[in-house]
């Protein structure tokens, strides 16, 4: 039976166990920042190629409109993957709310989803250097449908056990985690540069130089999966937590208290409003994820390792935020943390619509990378760092923990929708105007549109006071 709640007892951050649980998104991450740094380049290469019968090194050298005119065919497919994850995220988040097995109720779908996922990924290259276009997509599709799997069950994971008014710390934690993940899988794209293969002749092509990054990743992902595995023992850590989670639902950052019946109408209007305005700002957000290495190879006509330097700079940025974003919202509240990161990131996106190629050609024949373009990735992952740390547990705040998984389906059905729609309207966009500069302007226009519905129709509710814990204190237990 559990123990009445009294006002004596406070709530602390588990952070040993939040970091391991943090392995989950370590593999999420590396694998996504593989997959969004390879795979439109070469799906822009293979159709490319097969549209107008010319070689990988006579397209580099021809009208650079015909580059242009595939995004279309890129954003689509790119867009389908997205389509089937915005169906499949809330399914499998809902399933597994009602799951019950000995080793937990999300554990058995990360287990499933990361092997198959990680048996996959590497198939992606191969179809690809053999000029499979088939092969190629239909990998794709297997990975995105159980990463879908994986994903939902692996994130919701940290608030089943994690009480209300800690879960933006923790977010924090595990967001470190997942770029530590995505950091491994740029560092790759470093040494193994795209751009060196995509510009060989067909003859030259080495397939390791495009095989070892996706190798590694599932690997990585497989290791990750049973670090969690072993470490954090799901059914267990439930019964342990149940009076802390109790205490969080009093202390819960919400207008009106939750209950397993139906949404009161504020909770409802403060829900779609997060909704709407995370829908905008991925919308912005995945539109330079997707197309940033083909706008730094075929616009900027600097070799692809600059995106890899680009994604590490902006991971370490986001880092930092991650760091802070929990002890800003504890100052500020989580809405204008929100608030404050949407507009660093427009600041540094406005700078972006004025970079331009530098005209200086480098040694190795590629153009020297603009510098700015560094600078506005700094600002731009410690704004999205904020964002995306505490908008997860605002929007996870507002539900019951019976219904985490559905709620979190919820979240990424919002992105997911966002990450369907925006590769295929900005191909579509690079298409009509035929102008690689259309990139950061549309950014600009959607991320604008994000923070005034955000500020507008979000309130600031802070969340009740709760003890924190520091130095070894920190990696102890709950007790």
């Amino acid at each position: 039976m559990t123990k009445p709640v009294g006002p004596a007892r406070t709530l602390k951050l588990n952070y040993k166990r939040t970091f391991l649980i943090g392995f989950a998104f370590f593999g999420i991450l590396l694998l996504w920042q593989v997959y969004d740094a390879w795979c439109p380049t070469f799906l822009t290469d293979i159709f490319a190629r097969r549209m107008y019968n010319m070689s990988s090194a006579e397209l580099k050298g021809a009208d650079p409109d015909k580059l242009l005119n595939v995004q279309w065919i890129v954003g689509i497919i790119m867009a389908c993957d997205n389509l089937a994850a915005l169906i499949l995220l809330p399914l499998f988040g809902t399933l597994s709310d009602k799951t019950r097995t000995p080793i937990g109720k999300r554990m058995p779908y990360i287990l499933v989803g990361t092997f198959v996922a990680a048996f996959a990924f590497p198939f992606i290259p191969l179809f690809f250097h053999y000029n499979n276009i088939v092969g190629m997509v239909l990998m794709m599709a297997i990975v995105l449908i159980f990463m879908m799997m994986y994903r939902n069950p692996a994130v919701a994971l940290m608030p089943d056990i994690t009480p209300k008014p800690l879960r933006a710390k923790a977010n924090g934690v595990i967001n470190i985690m997942g770029y530590l993940g995505g950091a491994f899988g740029t560092v790759l794209g470093l040494f193994l540069v795209l751009s060196k293969y995509i510009n060989a002749p067909d003859s030259e092509r080495n397939l390791w130089t495009i095989e070892l990054p996706f190798l590694i990743a599932s690997v990585l992902m497989v290791i990750s999966a049973l670090v969690l595995y072993f470490t954090v023992k799901e059914n267990e850590i439930a019964v342990e937590m149940k009076e802390d989670m109790a205490l969080g639902e009093t202390l819960a950052a919400v207008e009106t208290p939750v209950n397993e019946g139906p949404m009161s109408k504020a909770n409802k209007r403060m829900l779609l409003a997060i909704l709407g305005a995370e829908f905008l700002w991925f919308m912005s957000d995945n539109a330079i994820g997707t197309y940033i290495g083909n706008y730094v190879i075929y616009y900027l006509n600097a070799a692809s390792s600059s995106t890899s330097t680009l994604t590490i700079i902006g991971g370490a940025a986001s880092v930092v935020g991650f760091a802070t974003a929990g002890k800003i919202a504890d100052k500020i509240g989580r809405k204008w943390t929100i608030s404050t990161g949407l507009a660093c990131t427009l600041c540094g996106l406005i700078v972006m619509c004025f970079v331009a190629p530098t005209g200086q050609v480098a040694s190795d024949g590629v153009h020297v990378f603009p510098k700015l373009l560094f600078l506005v990735w700094m600002v731009k992952g410690f704004g999205m760092a904020l964002v995306h740390n505490c908008s997860f547990p605002m929007v996870v705040e507002l539900c019951s923990s019976e219904k985490i998984g559905r709620f979190t389906g919820y979240y990424y059905a919002a992105s997911m929708s966002a990450q369907t729609i925006t590769p295929i309207l900005l191909g579509l966009v690079l298409n009509a105007t035929l102008a690689w500069r259309a990139l950061p302007i549309y950014a600009v226009i959607l991320t604008t549109c994000s923070f005034c519905v955000f500020t507008s129709l979000v309130k600031n509710i802070k969340a009740g006071k709760v003890a924190n814990t520091y130095g070894l204190e920190a990696l102890g237990g709950d007790d």
